[in-house]
């Protein structure tokens, strides 16, 4: 059966084009509509191997590397007790003799440095009654005085509420130029009012850590948290030495933190420039999970974890973050559709993501070679596939099952498309546009029952918080 396209509409190339898209689009709805009800069928199935359960993660890597969208990855999931599943795909670098990824493989975590190195120091702070979340930002740094941003707090820095904007460093005198540009910006929204991610805001926690504590961010996070963490491929400036070792990122070399202002900064920063593995980074998702606790050791104590944990509100609601964690704002990809609404993480520029879900009881990590930085939006749904396989095969099945379709009607779906697709002679895709639209309009209402639950959560959360 052909297909004919109106000359004044598409022509058949592109016709075809947007099919094909159609289909694949189509093709992860179906999966993920599968994957929400399979995940207790299959952790049912203890004969099965646990590679034949997660198949698909290494599908997902395997196409991202060979649609040039990365190099390599590496997948780690766990819970609190441990790991659950791991894969890597690709190789160290575009050497064909260079070592295979695996979990312990070295990668420049970006933006990760916020909450896995930054936050958790500055919580540690607060648990030590050295500084509390409503210090002024003028009480650290004198040279926020007569600035008119006294009334920024170490909350508005942790939450991107300051109002500051990004600046780009020089050599030299990179901090103290950060310090003095961000007391001078004018015309900033108030205080708390608007969300706005931005670099300085962690830049300027990074230099608190050091001059309340008298280390390093370096030294600090060390000493506190990696040492009693046992996260031993975990920091800053790693040695010249393991450089042949690291994952490079593009246009650098293996342990050359890629972002421009860390570099001017020295390597250590507060907003980029640690390193760690998936394995290292696994040790401190249980850590959270854990209450702070992990193996017997508590790192941080309870009551500072649930209070980084805790969602707070910003643009009227529409940004939910955490002390450093993201929860539900533009930059969210990595949640996936099935992490429940209390799930916080965050990702890095450099393709690296960690999604951690108190309620389920789960964590999935993603770090990646990535090669293209132009095409996000293809990015943030690589990772938003991952982490919803991770969460529709792992999530305990006493979390909240609230809103999902049920397996007959996933299973009726499904078997509806294989039986249409084998009795037609037509194209596959001309199949899955004529199946398209209840697949999407099942999909639709399931995604609008989320969003209903999820706006009677902030509702709730928002009474607390302003009590909070």
């Amino acid at each position: 059966m052909s297909t004919k396209y109106p000359s004044r509409c598409f022509s058949k190339p592109i016709a075809e084009a947007v099919a094909n898209r159609i289909m694949m689009r189509l093709f992860r709805i179906l999966l993920i509509i599968c994957l929400t009800t399979l995940p207790s069928l299959l952790l049912a199935s203890e004969d099965k191997p646990i590679t034949n359960r997660t198949a698909i993660i290494d599908l997902l890597l395997e196409r991202a590397i060979s649609s040039h969208l990365i190099a390599g990855g590496v997948v780690v999931i766990g819970n609190r007790n441990g790991i659950l599943f791991t894969t890597a795909k690709g190789r160290l670098n575009d050497n064909p003799g260079a070592p295979p990824l695996n979990e312990t493989t070295v990668f420049d975590l970006a933006s990760l440095t916020k909450v896995i190195a930054t936050a958790p120091a500055v919580m540690k702070l607060l648990d030590e009654k050295r500084i509390s979340l409503l210090d002024p930002l003028s009480r650290w740094f004198p040279e926020f005085k007569g600035s008119g941003g006294e009334d920024i707090t170490i909350l508005n820095l942790l939450t991107h509420t300051s109002g500051l904007s990004d600046i780009e460093l020089h050599p030299g005198q990179a901090m103290k130029e950060a310090i003095l540009k961000a007391a001078a910006q004018n015309n900033r929204p108030r205080p708390g009012s608007r969300f706005n991610y931005a670099d300085i805001n962690f830049i300027l926690l990074g230099e608190l850590v050091q001059r309340v504590s008298g280390k390093n961010l370096d030294t600090y996070s060390r000493d506190e948290l990696y040492a009693p963490l046992g996260a031993r491929r975990t920091g800053f400036l790693p040695p010249g030495n393991l450089a042949e070792t690291i994952a490079p990122t593009l246009g650098y070399s293996g342990g050359i933190v890629q972002d421009k202002n860390a570099r001017r900064l020295g390597g250590v920063a507060g907003h980029a420039g640690l390193f760690s593995s998936a394995d290292d980074l696994a040790l401190y998702a249980r850590m959270i999970l854990g209450n702070g606790a992990i193996d017997g050791r508590q790192i941080l104590s309870e009551r500072v974890v649930s209070q980084m944990t805790a969602p707070y509100f910003s643009n009227s609601g529409a940004v939910v973050r955490c002390l450093g964690w993201d929860m539900d704002s533009p930059y969210s990809a990595p949640k996936g559709s099935f992490f429940s609404e209390t799930s916080f993480g965050h990702t890095g520029y450099s393709g690296s993501s960690i999604w951690i879900d108190p309620q389920q009881d789960l964590f999935v990590i993603l770090l990646t070679n990535r090669i293209n930085y132009r095409n996000r939006k293809v990015f943030s749904q690589f990772r938003r596939d991952v982490s919803s396989v991770a969460s529709a095969v792992f999530r305990s099945p006493d979390g909240d099952q609230e809103a999902l379709p049920t397996w007959d009607t996933a299973k009726s779906t499904v078997d509806q498309l294989r039986s249409t697709c084998e009795a037609s002679q037509a194209q596959p895709y001309t199949i899955m546009l004529a199946m398209a639209a209840p697949v999407e309009k099942h999909y639709r209402a399931h995604r609008h029952a989320v969003k209903k639950h999820s706006k009677k959560h902030r509702s709730k959360s928002h009474v607390r918080s302003q009590r909070a």
